[in-house]
C-alpha cells in the first residue's frame, strides 16, 4: 500500500490576505480558487517549484469562534510547517524584502541551514536548505 499526504488546511481568517501573503510574500503558486458558496472558496497554494502531485496547502477560513481561536495557532506555538528550499540566500532575501517577520536568525546546523519565520497570523515555519 502507498499513501501520501496531498494537502492540509491551514485555518486563515481571510481567502484574499491569505492570497496576498502566500503567493505576493512567499512566492507560492495560486493552483486553485474556486468559489464553493457565498461564504466559501476551495483555494489551494504550493510553494514555488513545487512537483505536480505534491503537497499543497488548503487555505481553509475560520467559521466559528473555535476555529478563529486557532488562526495562527494550530500547534500551540510550535514551528508547524517546514518549508525546504534549494536557494536559502535567495528566499531568506525575499522574506526581509517582504518584511516577513524573523524569529529567530538563520544558522548553519547539522541538517543544513535554518530559519525560522512567522506567516501573517504568527504560525511559525522553518526555512530549511537541506545539505546535500
Amino acid at each position: 500500500m502507498k499513501q501520501t499526504i496531498a494537502q492540509f488546511a491551514l485555518v486563515v481568517r481571510d481567502y484574499d490576505e491569505a492570497i496576498d501573503f502566500y503567493v505576493g510574500k512567499l512566492g507560492f503558486t495560486l493552483e486553485e480558487d474556486t468559489v464553493m458558496s457565498e461564504t466559501k472558496r476551495w483555494v489551494r497554494i504550493a510553494p514555488p517549484g513545487s512537483e505536480p502531485g505534491n503537497c499543497q496547502v488548503l487555505l481553509a477560513k475560520a467559521v466559528g469562534e473555535e476555529q478563529e481561536m486557532a488562526i495562527g495557532n494550530q500547534t500551540g506555538g510550535r514551528v508547524f510547517l517546514f518549508l525546504h528550499t534549494d536557494d536559502f540566500e535567495g528566499t531568506y532575501q525575499n522574506l526581509l524584502y517582504h518584511d516577513v517577520k524573523i524569529i529567530r536568525e538563520k544558522s548553519e546546523e547539522s541538517f543544513g541551514t535554518v530559519a525560522v519565520f512567522a506567516d501573517l497570523y504568527g504560525n511559525l515555519w522553518d526555512l530549511i536548505q537541506p545539505n546535500t
